[in-house]
């Protein structure tokens, strides 16, 4: 019964390290962006509509590592 419950809080900690990835992609992404729209400022409307549309698939990711982290929490 000990392992179980052991095996199940690595896979939350894995869970909420999702939120940390997230975190860590989503900068990088913006500092791309900002490099991006300082090569070329005339693409600028391009560039934002794709940062969010990588920053929603992302956020949602991270979501998904919550979701799972509050079962694992809850349901185990």
């Amino acid at each position: 019964m000990d392992l179980n419950k052991g095996l199940i809080a690595i896979g939350i900690g894995l869970a909420v390290m999702t939120g940390l990835s997230t975190g860590i992609g989503q900068g990088y992404a913006a500092g791309k962006a900002v490099e991006a729209v300082g090569k070329n400022p005339e693409a600028a409307n391009e560039i934002r509509s794709m940062l969010i549309t990588g920053a929603a698939i992302s956020e949602t990711c991270a979501i998904y590592g919550l979701l799972v982290a509050i079962l694992l929490i809850f349901v185990f």
